[in-house]
């Protein structure tokens, strides 16, 4: 599983603890995807073991690139019987940097303190921002909660054809147009706002 989710939503520790209880139940192991934890946790207001290991799970993918990293992830085996000869997997699959101490240097630095939720929470924020800013505007619509560090809002066609001259978006579903906005450690207010000012002044010209 992903937590946050690719949709923005998060998992509660009771639902990561119920799809761990019926993974071992059916003789499987539980891993999670932590590419955007930090954003789960300050979400959650919870430490990262509520949802991890006090609720069962076995691996986890730790993230940092997506909260601030210029490069690195860090798999943490929670229940040593999983390992299942992952230290050869890891070479084998070519994850093994020769100049490692440098990656692990940035893990110390985001971990060993508050930064990995302060920036975190920050995002989180961000997206909150945005959220707000696009709410009521004519012809826009959003799609998903906002529960973590992204956006999901399907705009009027020419509004984002528009938009597009000047900042790049993920198409979600090309098919109905939604697209995904996501808010990140370095986003800051006046980024968040120019960009709603400009979704509210396309939607102004493009929109009856």
């Amino acid at each position: 599983i992903t937590q946050s989710t690719e949709l923005g939503t998060l998992y509660t520790p009771d639902e990561v603890r119920a799809l761990a209880d019926q993974a071992h139940g059916l003789g499987l192991r539980l891993h999670v995807d932590g590419a955007r934890i930090a954003n789960a946790a300050a979400a959650l207001d919870l430490p990262l073991r509520a949802f991890t290991t006090d609720a069962g799970v076995d691996i986890l993918s730790l993230g940092g690139t997506k909260n601030g990293l210029l490069y690195g992830e860090a798999v943490v085996v929670l229940d040593p019987a999983a390992d299942g000869g992952l230290a050869y997997l890891r070479k084998m699959d070519m994850q093994l940097t020769s100049k490692m101490r440098f990656v692990s240097a940035q893990l110390v630095a985001l971990f060993e303190g508050d930064l990995w939720l302060r920036s975190a929470r920050h995002a989180n924020t961000m997206a909150a921002r945005l959220r707000a800013g696009l709410e009521g505007l004519p012809g826009v619509v959003l799609t998903r909660p906002t529960q973590a560090n992204g956006v999901f809002v399907v705009l009027p066609a020419a509004v984002a054809q528009a938009l597009r001259r000047r900042w790049r978006f993920y198409d979600w579903d090309v098919a109905t147009g939604e697209a995904r906005l996501m808010c990140s450690f370095d986003t800051t207010p006046d980024d968040v706002d120019e960009l709603v000012a400009a979704v509210a002044a396309e939607v102004g010209r493009t929109v009856a």
